[in-house]
């Protein structure tokens, strides 16, 4: 191709047109003319009458630190805008996080602004694991399903524990939905889940201890030796019995009384006598139902503390016509007899509940007389793997 040559007026009249126009830019006169940026440089520096001023060269020096300070500026600016990011972040997570589990609402945070942050970030800032959101975020489907059994499974455990007059707790509400045809669709029901489920439900199975002694030492009782030494276990039924009075406060400031004869084999009540008084003819009418339940209680060991009704003539004289042999714990130590102590202490809570006392006899009588009965077919018994006493000795035979 060949050179261009442009005439001295040419040049002039370019020089003029970058020169007269304040705003035009020499780079851009140059591309407006179709020559280089130098050339329209050398025609300035010749014909120019120096009109326009021109910037005074810049140096590599003060161009770098130029370069340094809008970096800076940059940096400053991202800053700033991550620090209020950041603070929108917290603000809003505020929100979601009382009295919860913060872990779980921290990942539900995360779902429901994923369209307005990053979750990179808002795992950053709330310092989150983005794995563990994800694997949260994966088993969605999974933790629903298990909602809506766990509300199934709630709606039993509330009718289960209105049903036992809101005295279960978890294990024997658990073995009650196990065991029992009529709530049992998939099989054995772990006693955590359900402490969990009644928890949410702010149920609670009644508990409430209470300390009464009823034991009367004559002057010149008669001791026998301690044949159980604590070890409340028997290797068959009818073989080691134990027996206590309790108490039974009445309103009106006056007492009834409960005899009882439980067998240590299966935890059964095999006999039991109340009255309004802690006569000797109180223990002998426990012991003769605890003869006529079983249809002997010949070979028997018969264990209790240092009442005076049990270290009665009377008694003794009852015992033997029964062939039934006494033994009695320590003075002063309810842990040599606490099997039957144990038992006295779960009927006041469970009749009782949060009253202190009966509306009066009659009504003491009555529902102390329905639990005592219900206690071997209904009520299920930890020692007895969370069978009913009656039950366990069925499936033993």
């Amino acid at each position: 191709m060949p050179r261009k040559v442009y005439s001295d007026q040419f040049k002039r009249d370019a020089v003029a047109m970058y020169e007269n126009d304040p705003h035009l830019l020499l780079k851009a006169a140059a591309e407006v003319l179709g020559i280089y940026r130098t050339t329209l440089r050398t025609w300035v520096d010749t014909y120019g009458t120096g009109a326009k001023t021109q910037s005074p060269p810049v140096s590599h020096a003060d161009r770098a630190k130029q370069l340094t300070d809008a970096e800076k500026i940059r940096q400053l600016q991202q800053e700033n805008a991550r620090l209020k990011e950041e603070r929108d972040i917290l603000r809003k997570a505020a929100k979601y996080f009382h009295g919860r589990d913060k872990l779980v609402i921290r990942f539900q945070f995360v779902e429901d602004h994923r369209t307005e942050y990053s979750v990179k970030r808002m795992c950053t800032v709330l310092g989150l694991k983005r794995s563990s959101y994800y694997k949260w975020k994966a088993s969605s489907a999974q933790r629903h399903r298990r909602l809506i059994d766990d509300a199934m499974l709630g709606a039993k455990v509330k009718a289960v524990f209105d049903e036992k007059d809101q005295l279960y707790g978890a294990k024997r509400i658990a073995a009650e939905l196990t065991y029992n045809d009529a709530y049992n669709d998939n099989g054995p029901v772990n006693h955590k889940r359900i402490a969990r489920i009644m928890k949410k439900l702010r149920l609670r199975g009644y508990t409430k201890k209470r300390k009464v002694t009823t034991t009367r030492r004559g002057p010149n009782r008669v001791v026998f030796a301690d044949l159980v030494k604590r070890d409340f276990t028997a290797p068959a039924a009818n073989r080691v019995l134990v027996g206590d009075i309790t108490s039974l406060p009445i309103a009106d400031g006056s007492n009834m009384y409960l005899a009882s004869v439980i067998d240590c084999y299966s935890r059964m009540l095999v006999g039991f006598a109340i009255a309004e008084h802690m006569r000797t003819e109180l223990v002998e009418e426990a012991l003769e139902h605890a003869h006529h339940t079983r249809g002997s209680l010949a070979g028997a060991i018969f264990h209790s503390d240092h009442g005076s009704v049990y270290a009665s003539s009377q008694f003794q004289a009852t015992c033997r016509r029964l062939n039934v042999t006494q033994s009695m714990g320590a003075v002063g130590t309810s842990a040599d007899n606490s099997l039957a102590e144990s038992f006295n202490a779960t009927l006041k809570r469970e009749v009782l509940k949060d009253k202190k006392v009966f509306a009066n006899q009659l009504v003491c009588r009555r529902d102390v007389f329905a639990w005592c009965v219900r206690y071997n077919t209904s009520r299920r018994h930890s020692w007895c793997k969370y069978l009913t006493p009656t039950e366990y000795e069925a499936h033993a035979a």
